[in-house]
């Protein structure tokens, strides 16, 4: 009878780490919002920099489910330019879903060429650092000897990288970046028990005045494509309308991975507060209600 209990614990370990994963990776589908419009730098290393002012990013997201140890995800970037050229910044990133956490920290080193007329640059970026992954023993309701969490805490932290480019003038942005480059460049790396990890991303954005030269209102629409491992392409499509005036702004971006993202937000200068909800729109909806997402910018030194 205790054998039998033992396999049942084992079993029920395996069937929530299958679940937590699960959830977890379609976390990796709908990247923040703020992904997008307010802080590019969390994908692309290229962004490091692109403003003179220090630029402190903090942002929180949640799904809304009624499954125990839902999947949350923690962010923090902090960049900046010592000089014209050259852009530096850290990106760390901590995920959790159930009994799993996986922390991903990055050093950026950015160089912005200047082409001509119209701020043109040219933006490449390249990130270093590790990424660590492991099950909360704490967490455990059940047998802690288990083999399954035995090994997945066995492996070790490893060097991982990220690699952006992108293109800006005064109202284009281009940016394309192939994040976790082991994963991407050694298939060997893929042994850990993981969320499936995005390998490309590519971003385009335009702004339109709406007003002729007045830029008091402004419509920025997007379009963007991403390779998820395992997955198939995913295209976004949306749009980011802001008055400037009042520091407002409102967007919205359409997955094809069947959901849709929903902001708001106050853009102060020195300080900037976004509000986003992502609704599910395919099969997952059953399980969850969706994600809240939470984001504070703070501008330091900005220069006049």
């Amino acid at each position: 009878m205790t054998r039998l209990k033992n396999v049942n614990k084992s079993w029920l370990i395996t069937l929530l780490l299958v679940i937590a994963a699960t959830l977890t990776s379609k976390a990796q589908l709908n990247p923040f919002q703020s992904f997008y419009f307010q802080n590019p730098y969390l994908y692309n290393p290229a962004a490091a920099g692109m403003s003179p002012e220090l630029n402190i990013d903090m942002g929180y997201r949640q799904q809304w489910s009624g499954f125990p140890g839902t999947p949350k995800t923690g962010v923090f970037t902090a960049d900046f330019q010592p000089t014209e050229r050259v852009g530096l910044g850290v990106n760390v990133n901590d995920d959790q879903a159930g009994l799993m956490r996986q922390t991903r920290a990055m050093i950026t080193y950015a160089y912005h060429l200047p082409l001509g007329e119209n701020s043109q640059q040219l933006h490449f970026g390249l990130s270093v650092g590790v990424n660590d992954g492991r099950i909360n023993y704490a967490a455990v309701n059940g047998d802690v000897t288990d083999s399954q969490i035995a090994q997945y805490n066995q492996l070790k932290a490893y060097v991982d990288g990220d690699f952006g480019l992108a293109y800006t003038n005064n109202k284009l942005y281009i940016g394309a970046a192939i994040p976790n480059l082991k994963s991407a460049f050694f298939k060997t790396s893929d042994t850990r028990f993981d969320a499936d990890r995005l390998l490309f991303v590519a971003v385009s954005s335009y702004k339109i005045p709406l007003q002729g030269d007045n830029s008091s209102f402004m419509l920025e629409p997007l379009a963007g494509y991403r390779i998820v491992k395992d997955y198939n392409g995913i295209f976004d499509a949306g749009f980011n309308f802001s008055v400037n005036n009042y520091g407002l702004y409102l967007q919205s971006i359409y997955h094809t991975s069947k959901s849709l993202g929903i902001g708001f937000g106050l853009d102060q200068g020195s300080y900037a507060i976004n509000l986003a909800y992502n609704l599910e729109t395919g099969g997952l909806s059953q399980y969850t209600e969706g994600e809240f997402e939470l984001g504070l910018k703070v501008r330091l030194f900005k220069k006049e």
